[in-house]
């Protein structure tokens, strides 16, 4: 119960975010560096740090609700890269980097995810794994990157400059 409890914050967290980081960078015109500034460290601390937390703590059962092995070091060595994730996101915020730091953390963060992603829907076809822990992950992954990429491609576009 505890893990869809935290797959509910996740996704809802994530989705404020959206809500609110759209509505923010478009509060005066447009502005997708305010917009990231918001988003950022909200959807990197909602999916790794929550995500960390779930593998540290309720790691036997996560794994178990997602097809996985159980109790490998690996899977505590994730945990412990998510929450690094996300500490960094909240450090950038906190110490106020600017949207290149913030960026910088948030490319490295898409990109574990996009690969993550990427490794559970092989697992899901070449173990038929379908799982909806192991299958979400994919669709979740391209979901948010949709959501982001207009912000992102803006905010470079503006740093171009």
């Amino acid at each position: 119960m505890i893990i869809r409890i935290l797959d509910i914050l996740r996704i809802g967290l994530v989705s404020v975010s959206f809500f609110f980081g759209y509505k923010i960078g478009f509060s005066h015109g447009y502005d997708p560096i305010v917009q990231l500034h918001f988003m950022i460290p909200v959807v990197i601390a909602a999916i790794a740090g929550i995500s960390g937390l779930e593998g540290l703590l309720f790691g036997k059962r996560s794994a178990e609700m997602k097809g996985f092995e159980v109790g490998s070091n690996y899977q505590k060595q994730s945990a412990i890269a998510m929450l690094s994730y996300a500490f960094a996101a909240i450090l950038v915020y906190f110490c106020n980097w600017g949207i290149k730091a913030e960026l910088t953390i948030f490319f490295t963060f898409i990109f574990f995810f996009f690969f993550s992603g990427l490794n559970h829907g092989i697992d899901a076809i070449q173990r038929r794994n379908y799982k909806w822990q192991n299958i979400n992950r994919p669709f979740i992954t391209l979901l948010l990157i949709a959501g982001m990429i207009y912000p992102v491609i803006m905010a470079l576009k503006i740093l171009q400059n």
